[in-house]
């Protein structure tokens, strides 16, 4: 369930692996739709679902301002692949009977946020978890990240963690 980190040529990767009991289609339906990801993921996703089709992001609360992005591969229902603004997100699917492996890779320049970061997917994967099964989760986003980023700081070293989390705004300052 815990990401890993590497790095690849001048940039990071983080990879989590999570073994989901749910079909493929719904694990699709969960990384690809609108109105699925906002239970989930950390911004809205605005845009068509095709290859090079431009994206934009957007803060439900306004925690950051909006970015834009782009839709590298559309290939349903087995792979999603973006820039989510500098990042590179890719969700690969595998099925498994009625269950699904899915995988997660985020790609990045700044070896200091990984930390960061790792926690931050981690807890959105999972949000996830609890979402494709209709409950939600026992604890608070914040809390969940807070628990799982003192993890990866002690995993991937003060190196990886020179990057912490964003300053609160009027409009996150409650931390969710």
């Amino acid at each position: 369930m815990d990401g890993s980190l590497e790095q690849v040529g001048d940039r990071w990767k983080l990879r989590f692996v999570r073994s989901l009991h749910h079909p493929p289609d719904k694990v699709w339906r969960a990384i690809s739709e609108p109105d699925e990801l906002v239970t989930w993921f950390p911004t809205e996703v605005i845009g068509e679902r095709a290859a090079g089709a431009p994206l934009r992001f957007v803060f439900p609360a306004g925690e950051a301002p909006p970015f834009d992005g782009r839709m590298i591969t559309y290939e349903p229902p087995l792979l999603l692949e973006f820039l989510w603004g500098d990042d590179q997100l890719r969700f690969s699917l595998e099925p498994q009977g009625d269950a699904t492996v899915l995988t997660l890779e985020v790609t990045f320049d700044e070896l200091g946020k990984a930390a960061r970061d790792a926690a931050g997917w981690h807890t959105c994967l999972d949000v996830l978890e609890h979402r494709l099964t209709g409950e939600e989760p026992p604890w608070k986003p914040s809390e969940r990240w807070q628990e799982v980023h003192d993890t990866y700081v002690a995993r991937f070293g003060p190196e990886a963690s020179t990057i912490g989390p964003p300053e609160p705004t009027a409009d996150n300052a409650n931390g969710d």
